[in-house]
């Protein structure tokens, strides 16, 4: 196995480039488990750790660029207003050693359905930063993952950076495993309400091959807080609506059976999850008052 360390970002697109089977480390908190356990035995390692700007973010007036590297503690402490729903899942990631090691592009570039990011990300409707030394280009992260543990990064391509709307309203995220710390993801739930799309997304993990989407769910949902008026009256939402979003959320579900659970416990928990998030953003949504919020606003 050859180390290669390149010293700048366009060292790195370079060396990507001539050698496109090297795997990308910078964290490593993904890629050297697999190594460790022979899982993977890469031809070459390309070590990003001396590319600094990996590790900056920018938060604009509308959207946060978070690049590859950026720790999850930094998110935590940091971003925790701009990127609710991603600090959230941030506190879940494995230990502190790791979460101060660990970054959402590692997270990407694995695209491992129990990967603790993913949900957030989906929920937040973010866009992949990936570039080569033909040119950059952002990839909506619906389109990213293309199954398991592959995603739509070129041969010769690497993640800069994540592009994430800064939050326009409450998000919530939830995570199901044996204990509190240092677990994969039984299974995990990711909900973003967007008062200035009039929208809400959501995103699931460890529940299917690929994090996915619960879109015939949002469609409902959106469907009934615009026939209801809900985003201007700020009325409670009906157990009604509430239970048929969290089966639809369920449905979305395609599960296997495997040592952290069972595929039908897997359904059932990703709609435990959808309707508590949903009782949680909607309430932050109402305000701490239950009146409702001018439009646009949130709690």
């Amino acid at each position: 196995m050859d180390f290669l360390r390149p010293a700048s970002w366009e060292e790195a697109l370079a060396a990507k480039a001539a050698h496109p089977t090297a795997v990308p480390i910078a964290g490593g908190t993904d890629v050297m488990v697999e190594i460790n356990f022979d899982h993977r035995r890469p031809e070459y390692l390309l070590d990003l750790n001396r590319i600094g700007e990996l590790g900056d973010w920018e938060v604009g007036e509308e959207s946060v660029r978070l690049g590859a590297s950026v720790p999850y503690t930094a998110i935590m402490d940091h971003l925790r207003g701009e990127l609710p729903g991603l600090a959230l899942a941030s506190h879940t990631v494995a230990s502190p050693q790791i979460r101060n090691r660990g970054g959402v592009g590692g997270n990407l570039g694995t695209a491992s359905p129990a990967g603790d990011a993913h949900p957030a990300l989906l929920a937040a409707g973010a866009e992949v930063e990936a570039e080569s030394v033909r040119g950059s280009r952002l990839i909506p992260i619906d389109d990213f993952y293309t199954g398991v543990k592959r995603n739509a990064l070129a041969s010769d391509e690497l993640i800069r950076a994540v592009h994430i709307k800064k939050a326009a309203g409450p998000q919530q995220y939830s995570k199901v495993g044996t204990r509190n710390a240092m677990v994969i993801a039984v299974c995990a739930f990711g909900l973003a309400l967007h008062p200035d799309t009039r929208t809400v997304r959501t995103g699931i993990g460890s529940a299917a091959p690929t994090p996915v989407r619960a879109r015939a769910a949002e469609d409902f949902l959106n469907a009934a807080l615009e026939e209801g008026g809900f985003w201007d009256n700020g009325k409670i939402i009906t157990p009604s609506v509430a239970k048929q979003f969290a089966e639809l959320c369920s449905g979305a579900c395609n599960p296997i059976d495997d040592v952290r659970g069972t595929a039908s416990y897997r359904r059932h928990a990703v709609g435990v999850m959808a309707r508590r998030t949903l009782t949680w953003t909607w309430e932050s949504y109402r305000g701490t008052d239950g009146t409702a919020q001018q439009k646009g606003r949130v709690a």
